[in-house]
């Protein structure tokens, strides 16, 4: 497309928006001038590579700086243990300098479904093991402190108490690994299969009071949990203090706030009251394609966090 041409109809776009456009212009004279844009956002949200490629390009680092002339101050990328050593240096440079925290990735023991920790199989705590050993040197190169965890499926031959002690088990040996470096495992519960061990936020609790480790503590995803129980409010006070991280996804469709049915402003509003300087990670997808769907991300993020 011509520059004429993308200013033109981004232009036009930021207008329907509401967004400046100044906005759109990143990248575009000069990779060496991006954007001044002075608005910042009263939490930590953290956009993921591809969200804003239409306006940033597809480098990974014009896509990082993209995101903090937006006001982001953070980062998250689950991909990020299968990323070349060079592409993780080259990106845990670029948050240092634009003083952006990094959020999590996830640990990698195969799929969410795969390797199960509930059936207490040695082989299967041992990927596990040798997952959390790869992610401490992953996130030295990147300055991490987060990492996310799935315990597997749900194992129906064994009574739910003995898979709780396998996953409370294996999970202390994990902490053991990451302790040491002041790193934290994040247990995420999903939605995404009746199948799966964890799905709720109080199992989730009991799980990280029994591991007893600040290397253990849970991942409180909005979408998800708002599938799987609700009473979004009332169950982040109750878990509030084995919560380390948060990740968002309006619900239906997974996409950005304001585009389904969940009160992004009031959890925010009351995420903020509770003085928590940690990361939402903005794990959804755009609602529309392009540039415009983009800028309707950044405006959705602008429209919540006015609390």
């Amino acid at each position: 497309m011509e520059r004429r041409q993308f200013i033109k109809k981004s232009t036009v776009a930021a207008s329907a928006l509401g967004i400046g456009i100044s906005t759109i212009h990143a990248f575009n004279s000069s990779k060496s001038n991006p954007i001044n844009n002075a608005n910042t956002f009263k939490l930590n949200y953290a956009p993921h590579l591809g969200m804003f490629k239409h306006h940033a390009g597809n480098d990974p680092i014009d896509q990082i700086n993209f995101m903090a002339d937006q006001g982001f101050t953070a980062f998250e990328d689950n991909q990020m243990m299968k990323r070349d050593v060079s592409l993780q240096t080259k990106i845990g440079e670029t948050l240092a300098k634009r003083n952006m925290t990094m959020g999590v990735f996830v640990i990698d023991k195969g799929g969410n479904m795969q390797n199960t920790l509930a059936d207490g199989t040695k082989e299967h705590v041992d990927i596990f093991l040798d997952g959390c050993k790869r992610a401490v040197e992953v996130a030295k190169r990147v300055n991490a402190k987060w990492m996310t965890v799935v315990p597997g499926g749900y194992h129906r031959k064994l009574p739910i108490g003995i898979q709780d002690g396998h996953v409370i088990e294996a999970l202390r040996r994990g902490a053991d690994i990451l302790e040491p470096h002041g790193l934290t495992m994040v247990l995420e519960p999903l939605s995404d299969s009746p199948d799966l061990y964890l799905q709720r936020s109080d199992q989730t609790y009991m799980i990280c009071k029994a591991v007893n480790s600040p290397s253990c503590k849970i991942l409180f995803d909005i979408f998800h949990l708002q599938k799987t129980e609700g009473h979004i409010i009332r169950n982040i006070d109750l878990t509030w203090d084995e919560i380390a991280y948060f990740q968002i996804g309006d619900n239906p469709g997974r996409k950005e706030p304001t585009t389904g049915e969940i009160n992004y402003k009031n959890i925010f509003k009351y995420i903020h009251s509770r003085q928590y300087n940690g990361i939402l990670g903005m794990e959804h997808g755009n609602s529309i394609e392009g540039l415009e769907g983009e800028l309707a991300v950044i405006n959705a993020y602008r429209t919540i966090d006015n609390f």
